[in-house]
């Protein structure tokens, strides 16, 4: 059985807050329905902070749904109660920006396997070929894969002096500046550190580098939301935020997760929108044919739901594994779907980068101290 979303807000709609005239969802008080599978998240906002009203709505919810909707065997669902944003809250203007780079963009995914550095390689060819400077940080320390990508696994960075400092010389291809810890170790050699080693091992690269005068600076960031990314967000004020995913629940399921860790009020960072990779398949026999095999519109609907721009899809074709295999991304093949579909993506994430940086102050780098074995992340 199907969950619909409208069926789920019609059952909220026959109760309110205790309290309050009105029901919960002309209220206001549902601030978002999510459905995956068989799991319906709730988020409300409640205007008083008392345990009994936070209690009641929760039970009234949960009462409202199991009796109008589903019976309680077939569907779980998860409450969560948050408090409102104060009205006169202002914007903090944040940190400064990093001498000669304009825009520092991480590309996410809470699940691994989604694409998410195919996606970052062509953005960053993408962004080349439409005449930015560009540069690809590779922060997935323990699974380096753009000097594959990008046909350079047998470049190693040369040391060159900037104003009487010795500083890494990027590797360069396709009209790329990158750096990779894949350029540090052999093929066949595993990175076996923990987060403090990682987290050094980025500082270098971001800021012992020659990254010169660039337009954009993408970071490709490891699967999950873990001690990279906050090394990541602790070390550069990024502009913004892209996140990958598949269209099944269980890659979106964790791509919620990975947009709430950069809306996390500590961390805000604004999420520039979603990408859906493996959208569709098409043969090479038959170019005009869609099969959805993950599953359809799932990261286009998940971007709807959280109110977040949906930057485009990528269909799941033959060429786009092999240009990866070979290290010519497959932005850089003309007149085909697979470069106009990373085109279409690119120009939506330089538009949204552009309304976020005319209507947001910069980001800062977040703090982070260490507490009972615990990392709690602080604003600087």
């Amino acid at each position: 059985m199907k969950i619909e979303k409208k069926e789920i807000l019609k059952a909220l709609e026959t109760i309110s807050v205790a309290g309050d005239g009105k029901n919960m969802v002309e209220d206001g008080v549902v601030q978002n329905v999510m459905i995956f599978g068989d799991e319906v998240e709730v988020d409300l906002v409640l205007s008083s902070p008392a345990l009994h009203i936070k209690k009641r709505a929760e039970v009234d919810v949960m009462k409202a749904i199991h009796e109008h909707v589903y019976q309680k065997a077939k569907v779980k669902v998860n409450i969560k109660v948050n408090a409102p944003e104060p009205k006169d809250k202002k914007p903090k203007i944040k940190g400064k920006p990093i001498p000669g780079i304009q825009n520092v963009i991480a590309v996410a995914s809470g699940k691994g396997g989604v694409g998410k550095s195919t996606v970052t390689a062509n953005l960053a060819v993408s962004l080349s070929r439409m005449g930015f400077k560009v540069g690809l940080l590779d922060a997935d320390i323990y699974g380096p894969s753009m000097p594959i990508m990008f046909d350079v696994e047998a470049e190693r960075p040369l040391s060159v002096n900037v104003e009487g400092k010795s500083k890494m010389k990027p590797i360069e291809n396709y009209g790329v500046k990158m750096l990779s810890i894949g350029f540090f170790t052999k093929p066949n050699q595993a990175v076996v550190w923990r987060g403090p080693m990682a987290a050094k091992a980025l500082n270098q690269m971001i800021f012992d580098a020659a990254w010169g005068e660039l337009d954009f600076l993408l970071v490709d960031l490891p699967p999950g939301t873990g001690d990279i990314h906050l090394s990541i967000m602790q070390s550069l004020p990024l502009t913004g935020a892209v996140v990958v995913s598949t269209p099944q629940n269980v890659a979106l399921a964790d791509a919620k997760k990975g947009v709430a860790m950069f809306r996390q009020e500590s961390i805000s960072v604004p999420v520039l929108g979603i990408v859906e990779n493996m959208a569709y398949f098409t043969p090479e026999e038959l170019p005009d044919n869609k099969y959805y095999i993950f599953g359809k519109h799932g990261a286009r609907n998940l971007a709807e739901d959280l109110e977040t721009p949906f930057l485009g899809e990528i269909p799941l074709v033959q060429s786009l594994r092999e240009s990866g295999d070979i290290g010519r991304p497959a932005a850089l093949q003309e007149d085909t779907p697979i470069e106009e579909a990373f085109e279409e993506i690119t120009r939506n994430m330089v538009q949204e980068t552009v309304n976020r940086n005319e209507n947001l102050p910069p980001t800062e780098a977040i703090k982070i101290t260490t507490m009972a074995g615990c990392s709690a992340v602080n604003k600087k």
